[in-house]
């Protein structure tokens, strides 16, 4: 929750429930993949937070749940698109399959599903990390 150093990786969590942020935090441990850097996880229990991190800037992923409340994953996800030059790439947690086609509309750039799967979520984190590294470079 600190700044990072160099070589860091800064990772937003957005959830207003405790519970899923540390559950995401744990899932993604210190370091998402071998050939990634370690990460350093910023947490945001409201979307006022959020929006306020990444005014400041720093941030290479974020991380949002669909379910939060008042303000869910996929209306934030859109409305960082729509407002935010260069965003990082969104991972969305959403709680349905189903629910995959608004997180279309979201603009998300990867999803997945509820329950938080201890492969499948540092595996999509890792896959838009390595993507925004190779546009960057």
């Amino acid at each position: 929750m600190g700044e990072a150093t160099a070589g860091t990786t800064r990772v937003l969590v957005y959830s207003d429930d405790r519970s899923v942020r540390q559950q995401v935090r744990l899932t993604l441990g210190l370091r998402i993949a071998a050939d990634l850097p370690d990460i350093d996880v910023v947490e945001c229990a409201t979307y006022q937070a959020v929006l306020r991190t990444l005014d400041v800037g720093g941030i290479d992923l974020i991380v949002l749940d669909g379910e939060a409340v008042p303000l869910g994953g996929m209306g934030l996800a859109r409305q960082i698109k729509d407002e935010i030059a260069d965003a990082p790439p969104i991972l969305l947690i959403v709680a349905r399959v189903a629910d995959a086609w608004l997180a279309t509309w979201s603009r998300a750039d990867a999803v997945v599903a509820y329950p938080i799967d201890p492969q499948r979520l540092p595996a999509a984190a890792a896959d838009l990390l390595r993507s925004r590294a190779a546009t960057v470079s």
